[in-house]
């Protein structure tokens, strides 16, 4: 599966597009990482329990988008943009969408 955040790729052609796809997941924070996160403000720098936790969002977001895509037949996902909101206090949701199509 080629995934890509271009209209297209090069050498390859589209053949046929199969519409929209997706893949998200929410997550929420834990407070043990809430306190730590706490503390590191004080002293600044990255929060790497986050990082971690955004991290494995974005890809189980865009595995569920392949899912998708794969099931529709595609071979690859173009556009594929990321979207991300807060749903409620400590969590937020990920969003991968893109165009599903098929390349020779």
């Amino acid at each position: 599966m080629i995934i890509t955040t271009t209209d297209r790729i090069e050498g390859k052609r589209i053949i046929k597009t199969l519409g929209l796809v997706r893949g998200n997941t929410i997550r929420c924070r834990h407070l043990g990482n809430d306190i730590m996160a706490g503390l590191k403000n004080l002293v600044g720098g990255e929060i790497s329990n986050y990082t971690k936790l955004m991290a494995e969002s974005r890809e189980q977001a865009i595995d569920r988008m392949i899912e998708e895509a794969q099931k529709l037949g595609a071979n690859a996902v173009i556009q594929v943009r990321f979207a991300t909101s807060m749903v409620m206090t400590s969590a937020s949701e990920i969003l991968a969408y893109g165009t599903a199509v098929v390349m020779e």
